[in-house]
């Protein structure tokens, strides 16, 4: 049952910690990692940064989806 929770988490969190991973090149979970450590540190601010970033990743994928002329044929 934990292991299908932390599934759920990790690819339900809207992709913003994977797609800062696969651009810098380095694995999602320390990307998770450093996120919920860092929330500790500064008492919840890069929570607000993660939804921003959540926010764009999915605002970019969906005017890709929306745009993408391959899918449409």
């Amino acid at each position: 049952m934990l292991y299908r929770i932390k599934h759920l988490i990790e690819t339900g969190a809207f992709g913003a910690c994977a797609w800062m991973g696969e651009k810098m090149g380095i694995a999602s979970s320390r990307v998770r990692l450093f996120f919920v450590y860092a929330s500790f540190l500064a008492l919840g601010s890069p929570v607000i940064i993660y939804m921003i970033i959540a926010f764009w990743v999915n605002l970019k994928n969906y005017l890709r989806d929306k745009i993408d002329p391959v899918r449409d044929l």
